[in-house]
């Protein structure tokens, strides 16, 4: 059951710090913390926002996510917070899907939308101050809905409903991850499934507190390490890179670190090491926006002589791995790795038969490859599905090759993934074309229909696209030959 903590530890510890947001410069005490809560509650009920409502928030990391998340409960609405990096093309075909009851945010949504609108500065919580009908949440309401693109460029708004999230937030704190008195940082996106659980929902419900970033900042995180006793925090591996190459990482005082922790994407060995070369306890986690986050643990005793594990299922995971057949693999032996349990999400919005299909009896298929040792420690061996991760996010060639090929020019597309230092993995485009087209052409006409990430940092053309004997591109050799032209500094 759903269990408000905020209101909670309102009562019995009012002025303790829950958010210090240091865009603002405002602590957040969980009594005023709650306060706000209950006037967005009411401004919602004033715009008739009530149960099921999907209610789209879109701007940069800041209070009124975390607000809205709590307040939309009160109402018993679907909070949808958006990237608002997307091009305006993305974002539309988000909110068709979407149909918000309700639209807010600091950017105007694309022209031609149907739905009400109401800009950040034009939102008056002190008026209409008709309290909310109290909403019971039930373990099967949906409370967030989040965004992740499919493999064939389809955006999926994945569902997480009350028992999902309470089983992350309780899971999480019976780890002993946390302590009621640590003090940590949210600078991850929100429209990500790690802003909100990983720490954010689990130590506010232990009574913590957060300082609260509208982006990352290398020299801040560092900052806020010397001068706001910073414990614990998590980010992705380019953003513990950057702090890394810092020139002030080396004179930082780390000593009331407990631990950093890594997910998004698999971490370089080289780069732990260098934060164990200062004492600090540095380890990778493991999960995905349909399961979880928090799915695997790994010791902090364990993480100096395993750098590279993300460690053994919680104890709420249940995890297979399987082969090709669907039969499990023994140890040091790579497969598929399944996960199950109540922090699997409820579905795929208005796409329940792909989210079926994403199923083995009751488990889910992460796409991921992976090997376990003979001890239970698990190992990230590659990933099976064609989704690479560059810089923590998720991209999926499918949706590139698509905008690619609304260049006038470019008649075929295959995107594959190639090493990168910096953002761990890139796209490598392979094109056929009419005419020449340069990679800086190419970017300019992808700024329009796809976030920077996602555009390909390496471009080849070719006569013809190398095919297997069945007609279907051969992809394999393709990213073969792409790594090949990489590595010998060819690649544009």
């Amino acid at each position: 059951m759903w269990h408000d903590f905020i209101g909670e530890f309102a009562e019995r510890k009012p002025d303790y710090p829950a958010i210090i947001d240091k865009t603002t410069r405002i602590t957040h005490t969980y009594r005023g913390m709650a306060e706000l809560i209950q006037r967005w509650g009411e401004y919602l009920h004033a715009q008739g926002i009530g149960k099921g409502d999907r209610v789209v928030w879109l701007a940069p990391a800041c209070m009124e996510h975390i607000l809205l998340f709590f307040a939309c409960a009160r109402v018993g609405a679907i909070l949808v917070p958006l990237n608002h990096r997307l091009p305006p093309a993305e974002l539309a075909g988000i909110l068709e899907l979407v149909a918000p009851r309700l639209f807010l945010g600091a950017i105007d949504p694309p022209t031609g939308q149907a739905f009400p609108y109401v800009h950040r500065d034009a939102i008056d919580l002190q008026g209409n101050r008709t309290p909310a009908p109290a909403h019971v949440v039930a373990d099967d309401d949906v409370m967030l809905m989040l965004f992740t693109s499919g493999s064939t460029g389809t955006p999926k708004g994945v569902l997480f409903h009350a028992a999902m999230i309470m089983a992350n937030i309780r899971a999480t704190v019976e780890a002993d991850v946390l302590r009621a008195d640590d003090v940590s940082i949210v600078n991850t996106p929100f429209f990500h499934t790690g802003a909100y659980h990983v720490f954010l929902l689990p130590l506010l419900s232990m009574g913590g507190t957060l300082l609260l970033f509208d982006r990352f900042d290398p020299g801040g995180v560092l900052q806020a390490i010397r001068e706001d006793d910073i414990t614990i925090f998590w980010a992705v591996p380019t953003m513990f890179q950057a702090i890394r190459d810092h020139a002030d990482f080396a004179t930082t005082d780390f000593s009331r670190i407990r631990c950093l922790l890594s997910g998004g994407a698999p971490l370089n060995v080289a780069l732990m090491k260098a934060y164990h070369a200062r004492g600090v306890p540095f380890k990778q986690g493991f999960g995905l926006t349909e399961v979880g986050p928090n799915c695997f643990l790994l010791d902090t005793d364990a993480c100096w002589q395993r750098p590279d594990s993300i460690g053994k299922p919680m104890r709420h995971s249940r995890v297979r791995v399987v082969d090709e057949a669907d039969n499990p693999v023994g140890p040091n032996q790579p497969g598929e790795m399944l996960i199950g349990g109540p922090h699997l999400c409820q579905g795929y919005w208005r796409n329940a038969e792909l989210f079926r299909s994403s199923l083995h009896e009751g488990y889910f298929r992460t796409g991921d490859l992976v090997r376990f040792d003979d001890e239970g420690f698990f190992f990230v061996v590659g990933r099976k599905k064609e989704m690479y991760i560059s810089g923590g996010e998720n991209v999926y060639p499918g949706e590139v090759e698509k905008q690619i090929l609304t260049h006038p020019e470019i008649t075929q597309a295959v995107v594959v993934a190639v090493p990168d230092a910096k953002w761990t993995e890139v796209g490598f485009a392979f094109i056929v074309a009419r005419a020449e087209v340069s990679l800086t052409a190419l970017r300019a006409h992808l700024d329009q229909r796809l976030v920077r990430f996602k555009h390909p940092q390496h471009l080849r053309r070719l006569e013809t696209l190398p095919l297997l004997a069945n007609g279907k591109i051969n992809r394999v050799g393709l990213q073969e030959m792409a790594r090949r032209i990489v590595a010998s500094g060819e690649a544009p």
